[in-house]
């Protein structure tokens, strides 16, 4: 069966299923279902250029999406394209739609001149890391990833506004 991986806007008639299917990616990773609040959320970032879709087809029905940001590479004055998320339906994983997803946005940075592409995944995920791996992707030494999470119901003790 032919898949077809095509960019979705909000005005996309598959855009409904995409934020559908982004709920079920939320809630796969412990978030609450929340549809309406999530396709809006979806709507508002990529209306706002923050981020890309990309839905994989088949059989008229959205299997699969891959999400992408685009940032300065500033040392390189170049761009980098970091892959945000990526989630195929239970039912279609091992089907070659996540492997077709990475590999459209691979070719798209690669032709739009970015200097790499990264992603970041849990490290007990193995199916996922065998696939990138896989592809080519590497992991990154050297570097450490720093959060500062904020606590919406903590307010900066310096915050006087």
């Amino acid at each position: 069966m032919t898949t077809t991986i095509v960019p979705v806007a909000p005005a996309h008639p598959a855009f409904d299923q995409v934020a559908a299917l982004f709920d079920d990616y939320r809630v796969h990773y412990g978030q609450p279902s929340t549809p309406e609040i999530t396709r809006s959320w979806l709507h508002d970032q990529i209306a706002q250029h923050r981020i890309s879709v990309v839905a994989a087809i088949r059989a008229d029905r959205v299997r699969g999406f891959i999400t992408v940001t685009v940032t300065p590479a500033s040392l390189r004055l170049g761009t980098s394209w970091s892959i945000r998320d990526l989630y195929v339906a239970p039912h279609h994983r091992r089907s070659g739609i996540a492997n077709a997803l990475l590999q459209h946005v691979i070719r798209n940075a690669r032709a739009a001149g970015a200097h790499r592409v990264s992603l970041q995944t849990e490290t007990d995920n193995i199916p996922a890391l065998t696939l990138y791996t896989e592809i080519g992707f590497q992991p990154v030494t050297g570097l450490e990833l720093l959060n500062l999470t904020f606590d919406p119901t903590h307010q900066d003790p310096g915050d006087t506004a």
